[in-house]
């Protein structure tokens, strides 16, 4: 998923997500920094919102479960990950849900777990216990530091 389609995403839901939070218009514009008159058109399909705001939405809007169901997970995530092209945290910080929702397990060796999006299509490395160490959109580069993670697990 790029920042053009999260774009388009976040710009379709925007009044959803608006009226699941209970902002009005006002409200909702004041908190994303737009004007009431650009959010009108964005809800009303007449415009798009910009990568900014797409950001801006994902990060203040994290816990919206339309959100969360329109991108398959964190919005934070996907977002970064659209702006990074990989994200890896060795010392795994992010403590994920395990794949519950939104995840196909592709490998699992060590208690290090390779899963990959159904929604967004992206991989990420989980460690033993639901930390996020790695994510990204290449299939190649996220069985590499699975395989990495493994041996790392195996080495200790």
């Amino acid at each position: 998923m790029n920042k053009e389609a999260i774009t388009a995403i976040v710009s379709s839901k925007l009044k959803l997500i608006r009226t699941e939070r209970g902002y009005t218009q006002d409200k909702m514009a004041d908190v994303i920094g737009l004007s009431k008159k650009t959010l009108v058109q964005i809800e009303k399909e007449r415009s798009t919102a910009g990568w900014t705001t797409a950001a801006a939405v994902c990060a203040l809007f994290r816990n919206s479960d339309i959100l969360q169901s329109a991108l398959g997970g964190d919005p934070v995530e996907i977002a970064e990950l659209a702006a990074h092209k990989t994200i890896s945290r060795p010392n795994g910080q992010e403590k994920t849900m395990g794949g519950r929702v939104w995840w196909r397990e592709l490998d699992s060796q060590k208690g290090i777990r390779l899963q990959q999006n159904v929604i967004s299509g992206h991989y990420r490395v989980l460690d033993a216990e639901d930390y996020r160490l790695f994510s990204t959109y290449d299939a190649v580069e996220a069985e590499e530091h699975f395989q990495n993670h493994v041996k790392r697990t195996g080495d200790e």
